[in-house]
């Protein structure tokens, strides 16, 4: 019975009787020599570059990037950091030692994290002023980490697989993966995705947009002042949301439809003048005023009697 066999270039079955004939045809035998050919070109096109950066000392960013596989942004980083010294000549050219790289990677090698494991840094801090049966005795009460599965970490702080997988290698949370699944250190993930604040307890929630809507914050100004203020933030399936009551204890929206208080708009159309003449006033009189945000509110009672007081004496509110 004959035997039929797939090409290994084309993928069509043919009919052999050679028990080592891979291609159907001559001319798939040749194109698929035609390719391995062009395939060792790539690489030795590929390879060529990099064997010559290895016999240069001096490189440019872009060269650096290529020796270190990253891209030359990120150089740029690690020289903004400090971890990688750089020299500039001139505004337009900057160099890189490659004697600095590889002292770069030296001084910072790869270590592999193991579960109940600890780093070696750390091991020789706890040696300095103690005994080894000491250290043994705090890594068997201190240092076994408790760990979940990313299932479990996803469902409790409602992350996506792949967001889970960025913070575990930005944080350098420790891992393990045992039967094709991926558990993760309590304790770290708590420290990383957990917050200070008990989330049960804030009931209202708001999204970036909503934010930027309500109180009028930028969309780009909303992350820089959650951070700033330490507001609460969840995050739930990839979306953000922040607390409502932290923003209006610093946004302070009671003060704002407070009939007690001017803002310096309402003070200026009030009165005839530009923003500008207000603010001089009040800094001349020394007005009471409150801070929400950007912006100053003037207390009402005040000022009112401050214009009162200009318009008897100078028979107008304008600055004299």
């Amino acid at each position: 019975m004959p035997k039929t066999r797939k090409c290994a270039y084309c993928g069509k079955v043919f009919t052999t009787n050679s028990g080592i004939q891979k291609y159907c045809s001559e001319e798939c035998a040749e194109q698929a020599k035609e390719s391995r050919k062009k395939k060792q070109k790539d690489f030795f096109r590929a390879v060529e570059p990099v064997m010559e950066l290895q016999q240069q000392e001096y490189l440019t960013f872009s060269k650096a990037a290529i020796l270190l596989g990253c891209t030359r942004q990120y150089v740029y980083k690690l020289v903004e950091q400090g971890k990688l010294p750089a020299s500039r000549l001139s505004s337009r050219m900057a160099l890189v030692r490659r004697s600095d790289i590889e002292r770069m990677f030296e001084g910072n090698p790869y270590n592999r994290v193991l579960p109940c494991s600890v780093p070696k840094s750390s091991v020789a801090k706890k040696l300095k002023g103690t005994t080894k049966k000491d250290v043994r005795e705090e890594r068997t009460t201190d240092d076994v980490l408790e760990y979940i599965s990313g299932e479990e970490v996803m469902l409790t702080y409602k992350v996506k697989q792949s967001w889970l997988y960025a913070s575990a290698k930005r944080h350098q949370i420790p891992m393990c993966h045992i039967a094709g699944k991926n558990y993760y250190s309590k304790k770290h993930v708590d420290a990383v995705l957990g917050t200070s604040a008990n989330l049960d307890a804030i009931v209202d929630w708001l999204s970036p947009q909503e934010v930027s809507d309500r109180y009028g914050i930028s969309r780009t100004a909303v992350c820089s002042y959650v951070h700033r203020h330490k507001i609460p933030t969840k995050r739930e399936y990839g979306q953000t949301y922040y607390s409502q009551k932290h923003f209006d204890e610093l946004r302070r929206t009671d003060i704002i439809s407070d009939d007690r208080y001017y803002t310096s708009s309402q003070a200026a159309e009030k009165y005839g003048l530009n923003k500008a003449n207000i603010v001089e006033i009040v800094k001349r009189h020394q007005i009471a005023k409150v801070k929400v945000g950007r912006n100053n509110l003037l207390v009402k009672k005040e000022l009112d009697r401050v214009m009162a007081d200009r318009l008897a004496q100078f028979g107008s509110y304008r600055l004299q």
